[in-house]
């Protein structure tokens, strides 16, 4: 809850769920207050809650999941900020260890994390998927640009992070736990995964097995793709280059 930021973390915390610019001579800002933003407007009507995630720079804009306030918002140069689209909450089945009848349905937050421009116009936004964190419940959500109602591009994902385009329009899909994050959580199991969806709509998995919990990925001038593996481990993180 942003109301709660300096509260809990004292004056450090109203730094958090802002903005930031780095300016290549190495000198940062902070912009926005996404935060102040949600508590205003809470633009997904549900509980109050920011955590400003992923993030895509454009002329005179930047474009953010917010994965706390289930929203993809727009912040121009300006100061101005704007909710492009909201995820709602699906309902989904209950785990059996919650002990609750058969069959029994309990809701889900959306948790969008990540967000590119597609090359038709569009935004492309990855959901991690909330408790209970069902394997194969991910989307990926087509956004317009101007803002609307969002889409389901392509289905059966398990807890996206980061997404990205390619030259040729393959968009490059990142997951941090494939198996769910129950059996990251419960047994240690953080295999991760980088799925190329094709033009045409074939999905690839590239290097199966050789990722564990990666954070990002980024095609870079030479074509070939970085991603960032053993992310949430402290002093084994590195960055792996992929050629397509």
């Amino acid at each position: 809850d942003p109301d709660t930021r300096q509260g809990v973390f004292g004056p450090e915390g109203a730094k958090l769920a802002r903005l930031g610019r780095a300016t290549p001579d190495g000198k940062w800002r902070l912009l926005g207050d996404l935060g102040q933003a949600e508590a205003d407007h809470n633009p997904a009507g549900d509980e109050v809650d920011s955590n400003p995630y992923g993030i895509l720079a454009l002329q005179g804009k930047q474009i953010v999941a917010d994965a706390g306030a289930n929203a993809l918002l727009q912040v121009r140069d300006n100061g101005a900020i704007s909710a492009l689209g909201t995820f709602p909450n699906r309902l989904v089945l209950a785990p059996p260890f919650l002990g609750l009848p058969p069959g029994t349905q309990i809701p889900m937050d959306a948790v969008p994390t990540s967000v590119a421009l597609g090359p038709d116009g569009n935004y492309y936004v990855g959901q991690l998927t909330g408790f209970p964190f069902p394997v194969g419940a991910a989307n990926i959500y087509k956004v317009p640009v101007d803002g609307g109602t969002p889409t389901i591009f392509p289905s059966g994902f398990t807890h996206i992070v980061d997404l990205t385009v390619g030259p040729d329009g393959s968009l490059f899909v990142v997951e941090i736990a494939k198996n769910g994050l129950l059996a990251a959580f419960q047994g240690n199991d953080w295999t991760g995964a980088l799925i190329r969806i094709a033009p045409d709509g074939t999905r690839t998995e590239l290097v199966p097995g050789a990722l564990t919990a990666p954070g990002g990925v980024a095609v870079g001038k030479d074509g070939a793709l970085y991603v960032t593996n053993n992310s949430i481990f402290s002093g084994t993180g590195e960055v792996i280059r992929i050629r397509p």
